[in-house]
């Protein structure tokens, strides 16, 4: 096997080769490091490196595991995280000019739980500014280019963990998702993006946005690694009061490969499949037809509470996010990059009472929610309405209208981030000139291994995921 092929594997795959001692984590990370070195520079995922850090981890791993002490299939595997998380050794930047903390001295909890399952930290990986925008365009350090095509977004707000995770310059990565900032870079770069339950991982150490619907999580390159991160991250933390009652799974893996026999699957079409983009349209339509064919029931289902939840959804982001910013947009608005100022002033005019009301809906929506679930367990639908946007004009058509990337591609994530139910996108096809288009399904509350089984058995019965980027080493 040469140097490339080691790093282009799924964590399961060099996880059960790690464990059999036939790879060890120092050749792992040499072949991460050598393909970081050749391809990082035209993607630009990273913000920051940590080449000698990330070798010394390695050489450490090598020296527990011969030594017996196997912590499990994280162990000695390299990661990286969005430039938002806290981690020991490395400088945090959340992709702006404005902040400068120097070298962290403790981890996020996420980051720390990683590392206690023996992941290797390799670096700090590009967003869009202070993780505030859907395309991950970013003037102050550059902006994350897709791997399937460079002229295009890697999609936003976890640009470079999306891009990364593709591009194989990691082998799994931690994003954050506020409206879909996990789900629409897995979807617009061809991986695994999930947005777990809010409150089953902790967000202490990660850079808030919008306190009420933070939440930090993986990006993979297949359905059972991702789950692997999720169990490693998956808790209550005393340091995050929104983890207090976390449902923690025995077993994330649990029902892998199991049947979908008889399983009710809602299609809300309402919304949901207006005026998507064609090639969107045809390959989430035959998806749907892949998962009828694979035993499950799939039905219209009706979310009539969708747009209360989008307002909602509006009203709780731009307050809790220009409250965090409140002091950035006094002292240093014209530093900040135009479109995250643009949308950070639209908290202005917002009052307690809009607010409040916005919270009251999510109580309702939640509740309405659990009683279309307890019909369909699980809902599907695209995961973004336009494939990638060029990184020039940022814009897209659809038939003869032309189309705002940052306007349009948080428009269907948003409801699992305001319910807080857990999301998965998943890759289910490409347009003609290439880009990836992704799956997006939603599950009840605490349910992450149904809603990973599903999205598992969807990708075993196609090939998307085995795709790679047209890279060059």
């Amino acid at each position: 096997m040469n140097n490339d092929e080691l790093a282009l594997k799924d964590i399961a795959a060099v996880a059960a080769m790690i464990a059999a001692r036939e790879v060890s984590p120092v050749e792992l990370m040499q072949s991460q490091l050598a393909r970081i070195e050749a391809l990082n520079p035209d993607l630009n995922a990273y913000i920051s490196l940590y080449p000698e850090a990330a070798m010394a981890a390695a050489k450490e791993a090598e020296a527990e595991i011969a030594a017996g002490n196997y912590r499990g299939p994280l162990h000695g595997i390299p990661m990286a995280v969005k430039d938002l998380f806290q981690v020991a050794g490395m400088e945090r930047t959340c992709g702006s000019k404005l902040l400068s903390e120097g070298i962290a001295n403790t981890d996020a909890t996420s980051v720390a739980r990683l590392r206690q399952a023996g992941a290797i930290m390799v670096g700090m990986l590009n967003l869009h500014e202070f993780a505030f925008g859907p395309t991950g365009i970013n003037p102050h350090v550059g902006t994350a280019r897709n791997p399937w095509n460079t002229d295009y977004v890697s999609g936003g707000s976890s640009s470079g963990s999306g891009c990364a995770t593709s591009a194989a310059l990691a082998m799994a990565t931690l994003g954050s998702d506020t409206g879909g900032s996990i789900r629409i870079p897995a979807s617009l770069c061809g991986v695994v993006g999930l947005k777990q339950t809010y409150g089953l991982a902790s967000r202490a150490g990660i850079y808030p946005l919008c306190e009420s619907l933070d939440h930090g999580g993986p990006l993979a390159r297949t359905v059972r690694d991702a789950a692997l991160v999720l169990a490693a991250i998956a808790g209550p933390d005393a340091a995050d009061p929104s983890t207090a009652h976390a449902r923690v799974a025995d077993d994330y893996t649990a029902l892998l490969g199991k049947p979908l026999d008889g399983l009710r699957i809602g299609v809300p079409r309402d919304f949901f499949f207006d005026r998507l983009d064609g090639e969107v349209d045809a390959a989430v339509q035959a998806a749907l037809g892949v998962l009828q064919d694979l035993g499950a029931v799939v039905e219209e289902a009706v979310l009539s509470f969708n747009r209360d939840a989008t307002q909602g959804w509006n009203a709780v982001a731009m307050g809790e996010a220009h409250t965090v910013h409140d002091g950035h947009l006094r002292d240093h608005a014209d530093e900040l990059s135009p479109d995250v100022n643009e949308r950070l002033r639209l908290g202005e005019g917002l009052s307690a009472t809009d607010y409040i009301r916005a919270r009251q809906t999510q109580t309702r929506v939640r509740q309405e929610m659990a009683g279309v679930l307890s019909q369909t367990p699980i809902l599907a639908m695209p995961t973004a309405v336009i494939p990638s946007v060029p990184i020039a004009t940022g814009k897209a058509k659809v038939g003869d209208r032309e189309v705002i990337g940052w306007k349009a591609l948080g428009q269907l994530t948003r409801l699992a981030a305001f319910t807080g139910q857990p999301a998965i996108s998943v890759p289910c096809g490409f347009t003609e000139g290439g880009l990836p288009i992704g799956l997006q399904l939603l599950g009840p509350w605490f349910e992450e291994p149904l809603l990973l089984q599903v999205a598992d058995a969807y990708e075993q019965a196609t090939e998307w995921h085995l795709r790679r980027p047209p890279l060059s080493v």
